[in-house]
Order: structure tokens, then C-alpha cells, then sequence
């Protein structure tokens, strides 16, 4: 007798039915319709007062324009120019210091100030202390600069007239070069600290009782305690004060240009100012565009490079 070997028939899955496509309900169009709404405004105003001026200003550094003539094609002449023009230069150095030093000391102030205002403290005291720091924030930074250009006056000015107090000389903040960028740091710092200082206190309350009650099991008090705890839970918090100071001290204007005029010389000239005086003083456009492109593609490296560095030091929990 032979063997014969069954195989065994496989069966074939069933066919799937066609997709049906589900219509959504009026009540679903009526809930989309409504997001689409609200959302309008915000888009509307992004791509008119954001999007279309990017794009304005690159293609305008393409042109030669004084406001009076037709615009001419001068392709990459304006860029030529600002790379040549030794003001241009020394303004983002000028600028790059700023940053550095301004939001070093703005970070560092708003930090410990909400630490401390954090801890043991009435609440009513508490809320005086947040709104008399958030208050220099919602005031015209011209209008801050007048005032404080006369408190930094050398001769008849209140800070001279307090350091004369302990013995120090009076300081010629507006008229020297290192007392210029001094005096213009701390005007921006005492004004911008206010949204870093409140962005820190969210962040503090937000870190659970449980791991400060820990930690302090552990032995860990007082300063190791915020090195070692405090600091690496408000990581995200220090991102995002870090990101928004950082772009709002490269385009700094307001106060060099009140207090300073960019002087003495240069020494406290910044990009803006220059796109400022280019453009309205000069009329050439076409330069004072490219120089407003370079400040943007410099804002957006700097935005990624802060980004790219999170990834290592930022925690979230």
C-alpha cells in the first residue's frame, strides 16, 4: 500500500466590506465650524502681521528703495553692504553682549526674588510683592527710559546722589562706555524681570510638597537643596523664560535709544537701532531689510540652539 499525503486546504479569509464613509453630524460640522471661528482672528492676524512681513522684508532686501523712486532689483548688494558696514557689525556685537549679560541677570534676579517670595510668607504679602514686580512690565519702556535717564544723570542724578552716600564717586553712567551699556542693561532688566519672575512662581508651585519634604529627609537643605531639586524640576520654566528673554533682548530699541542715543560713539548701538536709522532716518530700505533678515535668521539659531541643548539639560517630571 502506498501513502498518500493530505494537504491540507487553507481557508481564504473572508473579503473585508468597502469602507463605508461616516458623515458627520450636524452637530460635529456645527462644533468645527465654531473652532474654525475662534481660530480666524489669531491665523488672520499671524499671516498679516507676521507671515507677510517676513516675506516683505526678505524680498524688499532684494531691492534698492528710498520711498521716492521705483524700487530697483540689487540682488545680494545689500547683504554686500551690511557685511562691509563696520556699524552694522559693532551693533551686533553690541547686541550679542547685551543679550548675554541682560538675560544672565534677569534670569538670576526673577529666580531667587520667586524662591523667595515662594516660601514661608503671608498670602496678601505674597500677591503685593507679584504685582509691584509685574507692574514695570505694562508701562511704556520709553516713558521708563526718560525717567530713568534722569536718575542716572552723573550730576544731579538719584543714584549718584546714593552712591555719594557710601563714600562712592559719582559714575558717568550715560557718558561712558561701559557706564552706558551698564545703565542700559539694568533700565531693561529692572522692567523685563517681572515675566520671568511670574513664570518662576507658577513653575514652583507646580513641584510637589512631597519631593521638597524628601529631599529634606535626605539631608538636602537650603541652597544644595534648590541646586540639587529645585533647579532641575523648574528646567522646562527656565527654558521658556530663556527663549522668551533671549528674543526679546536681541531686538532691544527702546531704551539705548532713549538713554543713549547709541552713544557714546557706538558702544551701545544695537541691530534695531540700526534698522531704525537706515530705514527712517536714510531711507534705504533695501539695507535696512537685509539687516532685519540677518537679525531674524540670527534669533531663529540662537531659538534652536537653545532647543537642541534642552534635549540634555531640561527634566520634565
Amino acid at each position: 500500500m502506498t501513502n498518500t499525503q493530505v494537504t491540507p486546504v487553507r481557508s481564504q479569509p473572508a473579503p473585508r466590506p468597502p469602507a463605508v464613509a461616516v458623515r458627520p453630524s450636524a452637530r460635529e460640522r456645527g462644533t468645527r465650524l465654531l473652532a474654525a471661528l475662534f481660530l480666524a482672528p489669531t491665523i488672520v492676524g499671524i499671516v498679516v502681521f507676521t507671515v507677510v512681513p517676513i516675506v516683505g522684508s526678505v524680498v524688499l532686501s532684494l531691492f534698492h528703495w528710498n520711498v521716492i523712486d521705483d524700487p530697483r532689483f540689487a540682488g545680494g548688494a545689500n547683504y554686500g553692504e551690511v557685511f562691509g558696514d563696520s556699524t552694522v557689525l559693532v551693533s551686533f556685537r553690541n547686541t550679542l553682549l547685551f543679550m548675554v549679560l541682560a538675560v544672565a541677570l534677569q534670569l538670576l534676579i526673577a529666580l531667587v526674588l520667586a524662591i523667595t517670595v515662594n516660601g514661608r510668607m503671608p498670602l496678601w504679602l505674597r500677591s503685593v510683592f507679584r504685582s509691584a514686580f509685574f507692574f514695570p512690565l505694562v508701562l511704556s519702556a520709553a516713558s521708563i527710559s526718560v525717567v530713568m535717564k534722569y536718575l542716572f544723570n552723573q550730576d544731579f542724578g538719584l543714584v549718584n546722589w546714593l552712591l555719594g552716600l557710601v563714600g562712592i564717586a559719582p559714575v558717568p553712567w550715560l557718558t561712558s562706555e561701559n557706564g552706558a551699556m551698564a545703565a542700559v542693561i539694568l533700565v531693561y532688566v529692572w522692567q523685563q524681570f517681572g515675566f520671568s519672575f511670574l513664570l518662576f512662581v507658577g513653575g514652583l508651585n507646580n513641584i510637589p510638597k512631597e519631593v521638597h519634604e524628601a529631599a529634606a529627609l535626605d539631608g538636602a537643605t537650603g541652597p544644595r537643596k534648590h541646586l540639587h531639586v529645585t533647579l532641575p524640576l523648574l528646567s522646562p520654566t527656565l527654558l521658556v523664560a530663556s527663549v522668551v528673554g533671549i528674543i526679546n533682548a536681541l531686538q532691544v530699541f527702546e531704551q539705548p535709544y532713549v538713554l543713549t542715543n547709541g552713544g557714546p560713539g557706538d558702544s551701545t548701538r544695537t541691530v534695531v537701532m540700526v534698522i531704525y536709522e537706515t530705514a527712517f532716518e536714510q531711507l534705504r530700505f533695501g539695507t535696512a531689510s537685509a539687516v532685519g533678515v540677518l537679525l531674524f535668521v540670527l534669533i531663529m539659531a540662537v531659538t534652536a540652539l537653545q532647543f537642541r541643548l534642552s534635549r540634555r539639560f531640561v527634566h520634565y517630571q
